[in-house]
């Protein structure tokens, strides 16, 4: 206590001089407009910025909880999306709202006249290569979460790979980006709708090989490259590339061979979707019982 006191005795001209200052300031800025105004202009813009600070700092903290809520959402909207629907024709007309069962324990809802095909599951990214002459994608999603073999992968911007191999919450998928027989993808020109297969030629992980393009196809550079929907794996119209070159070859070539763009950026997938396609069992039973009848 005492020290204080002969602080505040060494140094009372001193408090002083800042008490009359103060008392000073506060009677200009409250009997003159103008200082009053320059100072709450000052005030605001200087507390704008500290806020604009502060909510910027706050959003970078939270920016896993944003993207996780965009996933999330982006999930429901391509569940809403008219080609994750068949279309039923009645002859009588009449609209159906209910569930059917099959064997199998797979549910499929009929919305209207529609009958739901594709079903998508949102996934993160934990682990990814693209400089292997097949590459491989592991996700954070297993069998305990609907994930199975041989389910179609896209990401926000286009087709990703194929399920491979599954455990209870994980999924390895096995990248567009591989050199393997069976990795290769039933694709079509967006404008003239001709028919190919997209293949990886391993030299970059941003192109890849579009074949067997008839030489009659119209095909200009730009022009986009979409799945099919015939393979049972993708929806039709999920994009996979764009053309970038394409040649003939020679003479007794009936196919262009076409270098395309891909959508999806390899490089930076962080989240993707997986597709379950609720009747492709269903189509696979067919099919093969129909080659069986044939055979």
């Amino acid at each position: 206590m005492r020290n204080l006191i002969i602080f505040l005795r060494r140094y009372f001209n001193f408090f002083l001089f800042l008490l009359l200052e103060v008392i000073c300031i506060v009677l200009v800025f409250r009997n003159n407009n103008f200082q009053r105004t320059a100072y709450l202009n000052s005030a605001n813009d200087i507390s704008g910025k500290m806020y604009d600070r502060y909510n910027n700092i706050q959003y970078y903290f939270h920016l896993k909880a944003t993207n996780d809520s965009l996933v999330n959402e982006n999930t429901r909207l391509h569940n809403m999306l008219r080609s994750s629907y068949d279309s039923m024709l009645t002859a009588n007309g009449i609209k159906v709202d209910t569930v059917r069962i099959y064997s199998d324990d797979t549910l499929h809802r009929i919305i209207g006249t529609q009958l739901r095909r594709y079903e998508y599951r949102e996934a993160k990214v934990i682990n990814n290569s693209v400089n292997k002459p097949v590459n491989y994608i592991t996700i954070h999603r297993g069998s305990l979460q609907g994930i199975r073999t041989n389910m179609g992968v896209i990401s926000p911007s286009g087709v990703v790979g194929v399920v491979r191999s599954v455990s209870d919450n994980y999924a390895v998928v096995i990248s567009l980006l591989s050199k393997s027989s069976t990795m290769g993808i039933s694709a079509r020109l967006g404008n003239s709708k001709e028919m190919g297969t997209v293949h990886w030629d391993g030299e970059s992980p941003g192109y890849a090989i579009l074949k067997d393009v008839p030489k009659s196809a119209r095909v200009f550079k730009g022009d986009t490259v979409i799945t099919s929907g015939y393979s049972g794996l993708f929806p039709e119209n999920i994009p996979i590339g764009y053309v970038d070159t394409f040649t003939v070859g020679d003479k007794s070539s009936t196919a262009y061979t076409i270098r395309i763009r891909l959508a999806t950026n390899f490089n930076n997938v962080q989240y993707v979707y997986v597709i379950d396609n609720l009747l492709k069992e269903e189509q696979q039973r067919l099919e093969d019982s129909t080659y069986r009848l044939i055979k």
